[in-house]
This record gives C-alpha cells, structure tokens and sequence, in this order.
C-alpha cells in the first residue's frame, strides 16, 4: 500500500469547516474583548475609522493592484514580473493603512510625545523604497529567466 492509497485524514469539507469554526472563535473572542474594554462613548470613532480603514483598501490598494493588472495585460513582460509589482504595492499600501494614522498624530500633537518617538514618514519612505528596489530586481529576474527559456526553445 502507497501513500496514495489511503484515504486522506481530512477532506476538504472537514477543512473548511474547522478554518471556518476557528475564524468565528476568534471573532467571538474579539467582540467579547472589543464590548469588555472599550467604552460605548467611542464606538463611533471606531465605526468611522473601520469604514475608512475599508474604502482605503477597497479603494485604493485593490483598485491600484487591478490598474495595474488590467494594464499590464498586453505588456510584454512575463506574468510572474506582474504578480511581484502587484506584491509589492499590496505591501506599501497595506503599510502605508497602517502607519498614516501615526504620522497625522503625530503631526497633530500628543500630551505625551514620548508615545509617538520615531520618525513614522521617513520610515514609512525607507520601506516604500526598499520594496521599490525588491521588487525591480524580482522584474528583472523574471525577465531574464522568461527570455533564457525563449532562447532554449
């Protein structure tokens, strides 16, 4: 008998059911957190915030990573070269969702500046520029390899 012989321990319905049973653990834990720790008083700001945080993303990184790839369609330039652009813009923009609110407080003032110490911007532009480097030299990686597997053909 071979590996491929015996039955698999968990089908993919099992599989889905026990990631879908864990996903609403979690959100029950988090909305029993979320009731227990913050005040009623606040749940606007947050509704605000979440339903920002949600059309930035919809937005403006996934509509910015469809651009692109609607785009680059007809670019004659191989598919992986594309999928490692569009990583990295998923990247700096999820970064960028995350450390703006950061750089507008701190921008803004705090009672305590040592709660905000670093320089969120310029970090926020070294991450950017790195991804911009990573993702130039994974282009140019694809390129090349697309064009030794043309030339073997």
């Amino acid at each position: 008998m071979t590996d491929r012989d015996r039955a698999p321990l968990w089908g993919m319905a099992e599989s889905r059911v026990a990631l879908v049973a864990a996903g609403a653990g979690l959100v029950l834990i988090g909305v029993v957190v979320f009731a227990s720790d913050v005040r009623p008083s606040q749940y606007p700001a947050i509704a605000a915030w979440l339903i920002g945080a949600l059309i930035v993303h919809d937005v403006l990184i996934a509509g910015t990573i469809v651009a692109v790839a609607v785009l680059s369609r007809r670019a004659p330039v191989p598919h992986g070269a594309i999928l490692v652009v569009q990583g990295a813009l998923a990247v700096a923009g999820i970064a960028a969702l995350v450390v703006v609110p950061e750089i507008v407080k701190k921008a803004v003032g705090t009672a305590n500046p040592t709660i905000l110490p670093l320089d969120y911007g310029l970090n926020l532009a070294v991450l950017i520029g790195v991804l911009a480097v990573a993702a130039a030299i994974g282009v140019l990686l694809h390129v090349r390899l697309a064009r030794r597997a043309t030339a073997q053909d």
